[in-house]
């Protein structure tokens, strides 16, 4: 098939046209489990009525004006976003990249307002942050860098889950002002840190007076089994960035802050055209409106334990399975090699999955997933694993 389209993706060979719930069908009608909801996009699964019906009201009464006016459903999800997290304000963008060049900017005039000309934002190896120049600057991961040298300054990068790192970056580098970190690195593998990485890292930012900003892209909106990854740990970041599943696949992200982070960019800052129109304010309402009025959330984390646990006794004899890991709806199997050819393998079996950092596959089911489609996910799946790794 020839297209217009520039070949940024190796897609696979399958186009879908309908959804709802946990299922994909494709233009052959042929039926398939989304155990990836848009790569953790679309939490409430495909199709939602309360999204469906938000999305469809709102188009036939305003979908934009303009951030030079305002905007009722704007100011209502910032005050029910604020709710939930514990942050003061918000910056409505629209996607997770540009929700962390906000924070970015934030943190680099945070510096400045420090008496640091050349402000430097801490951040993680194995990370991934976005893929415009400064969030990909951030991101620690260098094969998605290749190609596109010169990437800006103002970044250190530490190893992920050390926290003599940090202390020793920080050392090394006093004009440091902003640590950026992912509770859980998802591109990067479905690394979890220790259950202490996250309250480490707030002390250690409160002790150099530092902005501690979390990356919760994708571990945000439920996805773990809280609002929000960081409410684990009990405790509230100066900066948190979202995106994915806050509009169930309306283009939305949020850079919110708190505290002294609150009060730094100002008129004239920073600015986006289309961020927090009222139709993708719609769609993020609706969402939040339905995570506060189900258990969806709160069973994030028993339907991720099933999985995994399941997983683990279909495959209790294979050597090479390295680990599952898993927070929530957040899951990753790490095999002892590559194994990236099981994506088209699923697909073939109507099953959609993906492989990260090479040898990691992730599992981002939505929070809609039932216990019948847990047991063809994961008999699928093992049988799949087993056939790769001749068990």
């Amino acid at each position: 098939m020839t297209t217009h389209i520039m070949p940024t993706y190796a897609r696979q060979a399958v186009t879908f046209e309908r959804g709802e719930g946990a299922w994909l069908w494709d233009t052959d009608g042929n039926r398939y489990l989304d155990a990836l909801a848009g790569i953790a996009v679309c939490n409430l699964g495909h199709a939602h009525p309360a999204v469906s019906t938000a999305l469809c009201q709102q188009s036939q009464t305003l979908i934009h004006t303009s951030n030079l006016y305002g905007v009722k459903l704007q100011a209502d999800l910032a005050d029910a976003l604020c709710k939930l997290s514990g942050m003061d304000n918000v910056f409505f963008c629209n996607s997770g990249t540009e929700a962390n060049e906000a924070a970015i900017k934030l943190a680099r005039k945070y510096g400045h307002e420090q008496g640091i000309n050349e402000p430097l934002i801490l951040t993680m190896d194995k990370s991934f942050h976005g893929r415009t120049m400064g969030a990909l600057s951030a991101t620690g991961n260098s094969k998605v860098k290749q190609g596109f040298a010169p990437l800006l300054p103002g970044f250190v990068h530490v190893p992920y889950n050390d926290i003599a790192a940090i202390h020793s970056a920080i050392q090394t580098h006093p004009t440091i002002v902003a640590i950026l970190v992912e509770p859980i690195q998802g591109e990067g593998g479905v690394n979890i840190p220790a259950g202490d990485y996250l309250n480490q890292i707030r002390a250690i930012c409160d002790q150099h007076n530092l902005l501690m900003m979390l990356d919760e892209i994708q571990t945000g909106i439920g996805r773990t089994g809280r609002f929000l990854a960081y409410q684990h740990n009990d405790i509230l970041p100066d900066v948190c960035t979202l995106a994915k599943a806050l509009g169930n696949g309306v283009p939305i992200g949020a850079c919110m802050a708190q505290g002294k982070a609150a009060s730094i960019l100002t008129a004239g800052n920073h600015g986006s055209t289309f961020g927090g129109n009222p139709l993708a304010c719609s769609a993020a309402m609706a969402v939040i409106d339905t995570l506060n009025n189900t258990e969806l959330v709160a069973n994030a984390a028993h339907k991720g334990r099933r999985i995994c646990d399941a997983i683990s006794h279909l495959n209790r004899h294979n050597p090479h399975i390295v680990s599952i890991r898993h927070k929530g709806l957040m899951i990753g199997i790490e095999l002892d090699a590559p194994c990236g050819e099981l994506v088209g393998k699923a697909l073939q079996q109507g099953l959609l999955i993906n492989v990260t950092a090479d040898s990691t596959i992730r599992l981002l089911p939505p929070l809609v997933i039932n216990d019948t489609q847990i047991d063809q996910l994961t008999s699928t799946l093992s049988a799949l694993i087993q056939e790769h790794t001749h068990q």
